[in-house]
């Protein structure tokens, strides 16, 4: 029996708060402008406060998968729009609105200065994002894309300069190429269903004719390719790179989920269309493309971390890793593969983002100038300990002076324990959630026992060790090295979205097997096409109200 949760409407409130918030604010004079931050602050803390009761009463359920399904228009299925909920959406709505409010903060210190429509731009992303993870039908899902991309344009070029411009220009051309995919892909699947609900897709597909399934295949592909090419799957990823390290801090931190919106689209639709047989054996349609690919683009993305010697660049190409390994996870269309995927893109996501934020303070902090080197031309003499030998077994400085005693300044020490932080979780290292997660992963890859499962397997191991390689590099290169620089300057209100970024993935280590069972039941529901498939096509709209009597 599938349990429909009471009080509808919370389905539909993080689509429609960001969208209010965004209207009110391009509504404000200039006078004005100093309340556009609080509202935004508000908006998008209540919008994560909406996210965690949805996620809350799906959970709440003691079905295998409970869903919430809602009619905007109070039109039936399939003619009217159709918004669900369920455990996979809710968790996704969270891992935005987290995302999105540590960026936001984070932006108040100076970001938000750079540009006029920086809080407009800002909620419309969170509204593209809320209703792509939320639509359950195809168009609807391109109408939240183009307004998420378009957000992310604005936001991407916010603050101005060459680069951002030279990244911007890349990164809209293919992302309009991907768009124009996506709407071919739509019709000519719409063309041989007759419907765009995906659960009317589902429902249709045995029924179409021998003679259309080639055509349904190559919609079907052609749609794959929209989403992969915004899932950063290669050889369609060469914009990311350039594109993440040109965009602000804040907004590379949001775009660290951009690209899981692509593989959530994969996910979503391919388990639920093209479902297969569980066992890794006879895997989803194009399984074989997916995992391949996959596997290539953890591959590219492991080398290139280890190749880049910029961070913001490295940053990027870690999202890349990601999305490879949460594509490949797919393809086999395992459930307990899947579920462990899924709790690698929380702490991927969430990694990836404290990380795009921590870039520009580590960067900054290297910018400080640092006064003229004295050189050793031979006219000093060298340091001679004949009157005043040091004490024994003492470490000694360059200047030859005591390091015992010496305070590390408080902005470098957060600074030292937030990047090793982030290393531990991005290259999968013990005892943080990134260790969880891989190990997830690895013990279901074993049980399928195919040459695509130990090649993943493999690389799993071997993309952790290059990047941590690589995050090590970069670490000595800004905290051990012996410049002469001034300790950095830190602004609490930069300091606090990442701490608490990093608070929270210190917290699924410590309780991961809760959310270990939360996306074991999210993978089951997802192998389980049918409960959602019943859920959307049995709402009926509601009663319309009687008229009084004349």
């Amino acid at each position: 029996m599938i349990a429909v949760l009471d009080s509808p409407h919370l389905v539909f409130a993080p689509v429609l708060l960001p969208l209010a918030t965004a209207a009110s604010m391009l509504l404000l004079s200039e006078k004005r402008r100093a309340l556009k931050a609080p509202i935004n602050i508000a908006s998008t803390a209540l919008g994560l406060l909406l996210a965690i009761a949805l996620l809350l009463r799906v959970d709440a359920q003691s079905v295998p998968q409970a869903y919430a399904v809602y009619l905007p228009g109070n039109w039936p299925v399939p003619q009217g729009i159709v918004l669900v909920a369920d455990r996979l959406s809710a968790l996704m709505c969270v891992l935005a609105g987290s995302v999105g409010l540590a960026a936001l903060l984070y932006a108040l210190a100076r970001w938000q200065h750079a540009g006029v429509y920086f809080h407009s731009l800002f909620q419309l992303q969170l509204m593209g994002l809320y209703g792509a993870f939320l639509t359950a039908d195809l168009f609807n899902l391109f109408v939240f894309f183009e307004v998420l991309l378009a957000a992310s344009y604005g936001l991407l070029l916010h603050g101005g300069g060459a680069m951002r411009v030279r990244a911007g220009l890349h990164y809209i051309a293919i992302n309009l190429v991907a768009s124009l995919l996506f709407l071919v892909g739509v019709a000519v699947l719409y063309g041989v269903t007759g419907t765009l609900n995906m659960a009317d897709i589902a429902h249709k597909l045995p029924l179409v004719p021998e003679s259309d399934r080639g055509l349904l295949h190559a919609g079907a592909a052609i749609l794959a390719v929209a989403f992969l090419a915004k899932a950063a799957l290669w050889p369609l990823n060469f914009w990311l790179p350039p594109a993440y390290a040109a965009a602000s801090a804040p907004a590379a931190a949001v775009f660290a989920i951009l690209t899981k919106v692509g593989v959530y689209a994969v996910l979503r639709l391919w388990t639920l269309c093209f479902p297969g047989s569980g066992d890794g054996l006879a895997p989803v349609f194009g399984g074989s493309v997916l995992v391949w690919g996959g596997l290539a683009t953890l591959a590219f993305g492991a080398v290139g971390m280890f190749a880049s010697q910029q961070l913001a660049r490295l940053a990027g190409y870690s999202v890349i890793a990601s999305s490879g390994t949460l594509i490949a996870a797919i393809g086999f269309g395992v459930p307990a593969l899947a579920a462990g995927a899924l709790f690698y893109l929380v702490t991927s996501t969430l990694a990836g983002g404290a990380l795009f934020l921590l870039v520009e303070l580590l960067e900054r902090s290297r910018e400080v100038e640092v006064g003229p080197q004295q050189i050793d031309d031979g006219n000093y003499a060298l340091p001679a300990f004949l009157d005043n030998e040091p004490p024994q077994n003492i470490n000694l400085d360059d200047e030859e002076e005591a390091l015992i005693g010496r305070a590390i300044p408080a902005a470098l020490a957060f600074l030292g324990v937030s990047f090793a932080l982030c290393t531990l979780v991005i290259a999968g290292l013990p005892p943080l959630s990134g260790f969880v997660a891989k190990l997830a992963m690895l013990g279901p890859l074993l049980e399928i026992g195919t040459r695509a499962a130990w090649t993943l397997f493999a690389l799993l191991i071997g993309s952790g060790l290059l990047a941590a390689m690589a995050l090590m590099r970069v670490g000595i290169r800004h905290f051990w090295t012996a410049d002469e620089r001034p300790a950095p300057r830190l602004r609490v209100a930069e300091s606090l979205p990442i701490a608490a970024l990093l608070l929270l993935l210190v917290g699924l280590a410590v309780q991961g097997e809760a959310l270990l069972r939360y996306t074991d039941a999210a993978a089951q529901g997802l192998s389980e096409p049918a409960h959602y498939i019943d859920a959307v096509m049995r709402t009926r709209p509601l009663p319309q109200p009687a008229l009084p009597a004349s």
